[in-house]
């Protein structure tokens, strides 16, 4: 008998699981708004030289006189943005003269910034642009950064202190960070606070997806998965409704960040997960919190009849679980467990690379931030309906491979779309990112269900560490394009088939119950190898009659 059976005892799906899983879901939504932040805050809006404090050009010259005598045009006939003429070349505004070679120099007086559509980012406060742009890609490095950290820290701390402790110190970390942010006027101490921003993100989603995995039924655990990432989903679209009301990048720093504060406080009333409670000796603990499922489900008398002894025999498989992982190496001490982490590290990476490739830089496709952000935030809906009902029907594996491979596809044919294309080209990338999204959040559910619980925040942490390193090195991608533009749509495009090539080589957990521990994970997996030799032995023993029937009349 396994845990999930006792679930099914208790009313399996019912309202419990539903209102759990709603105020879990909540913050997510709002986390996704603090991921994909910096594309508001941190927006470069159109931008040129200031001009020379003592050149005037007379009270005849206009805005656009001025600024063609005092700064040179790109090849859009706009103002160039980081540079402008020694000298004011006033003989240009006469439509019939030409200057050649005029010396032009830095932006020594600072710049001057199109605010009509962002009146307040850090780019404008910090005036990172030209020389200083990378500072300003440094900052969403190190938010990545902090989402690493997070990932091994929170990954480690949930499996010895459980899920609970670690999910309400992340929300309570984040409201504060997040509103420090908004706070100060220090370049550097922005790059701190997110930092401790970023680490945030991987404690609620780790812990928030395992306490929904170990609560659920079997039966109900992709959709569970699913929900999550439509959280996320409803989360983008949020935030670009959210930042076109506050333009201010202060206010909008302040106004996701505040209700975390809120959900602290509602967090106290979430139970700890009894499956991890009576794994390490909790059983008083486990079974009140058991009893209360059962009172929400309508299954008080069985509640009731709950002791130390029944919940045991519920638990007979895991009777042999020790104590919980304390070190990484445990996820390479067996064959099974090894393959997993390997492919895993592959996958979370390649993933995490391409996504954030495509999703970081929306003011890339030349139309409106908002509408980019919609856009990619609302064709997650149909790529992520269309994987529920392959991993429910198909399974985990099938559905994670073939959206990777597509979307590696979809990102490397959009390099073919000529750039005045601008919408297709946005349409082809939001496809590619929605098929990326709904690979990311099955890969979720899909490690989730391959680790033992006796190492799977361990483990979750550890390949969440890859997606972080992954998310860290697409900015470092996309600068490549410096260099030849069909880099950065190849590296991503090509990782991203690569990654599902990677996820065929793991085990299928569609209607598995989860494993508790890595001796179980390995017999579940030999089980498996055992079953497939003995298929192919019986597929090849009932097809030698019919070889001989065919010898025999060929013979006649």
């Amino acid at each position: 008998m396994a845990f999930t059976e006792l679930l099914d005892t208790l009313g399996g799906v019912g309202r419990f699981q539903m209102l759990y899983m709603a105020l879990l879901l909540f913050p997510c939504s709002l986390l996704a708004c603090h991921n994909f932040l910096q594309n508001f805050t941190a927006a470069v809006p159109l931008h040129h030289c200031r001009g020379h404090a003592n050149e005037t050009g007379g009270t005849n010259a206009t805005e656009e006189g001025w600024w063609r005598a005092s700064i040179p045009a790109d090849r859009h006939q706009r103002p160039e943005p980081c540079l402008r003429f020694v000298r004011p070349q006033w003989e240009l505004l006469d439509p019939n003269a030409t200057v050649d070679d005029v010396a032009t120099e830095g932006c020594e007086d600072g710049w001057t910034y199109d605010r009509s559509v962002f009146p307040s980012t850090i780019v404008t406060e910090w005036d990172l642009v030209c020389d200083s742009r990378p500072r300003r890609d440094l900052a969403q490095t190190i938010y990545m950064a902090g989402v690493l950290v997070g990932a091994a820290v929170f990954g480690s701390v949930a499996d010895r202190w459980g899920r609970k402790a670690p999910l309400m110190c992340s929300y309570l970390q984040l409201a504060v960070a997040g509103a420090c942010t908004a706070y100060f006027s220090s370049f550097e101490v922005y790059c701190v606070f997110r930092f401790l921003t970023g680490m945030t993100f991987s404690g609620i989603i780790l812990n928030s997806l395992s306490l929904v995995v170990e609560w659920m039924p079997t039966q109900g655990r992709t959709v569970a998965g699913a929900l999550l990432g439509y959280a996320f989903t409803l989360g983008q679209i949020l935030l670009a409704g959210v930042a076109y009301l506050v333009r201010s990048w202060r206010w909008l720093q302040f106004t996701v960040s505040a209700p975390f504060l809120v959900i602290f406080l509602y967090s106290w009333w979430l139970p700890e997960s009894s499956r991890w409670l009576l794994l390490h000796g909790k059983s008083h603990l486990a079974i009140q919190n058991l009893r209360k499922v059962a009172r929400l489900n309508g299954k008080r008398e069985e509640g009731q009849r709950l002791t130390k002894e029944v919940v045991s025999t519920y638990m007979q498989n895991e009777s042999s679980v020790g104590r919980p992982s304390s070190s990484v190496l445990d996820l390479f001490r067996t064959p099974a467990i090894r393959k997993v982490t390997c492919c895993l590290m592959v996958v979370w990476f390649s993933n995490s690379l391409a996504y954030y490739g495509l999703a970081m830089d929306l003011q890339k496709f030349g139309l409106s931030i908002y509408l980019v952000q919609v856009m990619f935030g609302v064709i997650d809906i149909p790529a992520m309906l269309v994987s529920t009902t392959t991993m429910i029907y198909v399974g985990r594996r099938a559905t994670v491979a073939s959206f990777l491979i597509l979307a590696g596809f979809m990102v490397i044919a959009n390099m073919f779309v000529p750039e005045d294309m601008q919408t297709l080209r946005t349409a082809q990338a939001a496809l590619g990112k929605g098929c990326l999204a709904s690979s990311f959040i099955s890969v979720y559910l899909f490690a989730g269900e391959l680790y033992p619980t006796q190492v799977r925040q361990m483990g979750m942490g550890f390949v969440s560490v890859n997606a972080r390193l992954g998310g860290m090195a697409a900015p470092l991608v996309s600068m490549l394009e410096e260099y030849h533009p069909i880099l950065p749509p190849v590296i991503f495009g090509a990782t991203a088939i690569f990654a599902g090539v990677a996820i065929c080589f793991l085990m299928e957990t569609r209607n598995l119950p989860l494993v508790e521990t890595i001796e179980a994970m390995e017999r579940r997996a030999k089980g498996c190898l055992s079953q497939k030799v003995t298929e192919e032995k019986s597929e090849e023993i009932s097809l030698q009659p019919i070889g001989v029937s065919s010898h025999i009349k060929e013979t006649i």
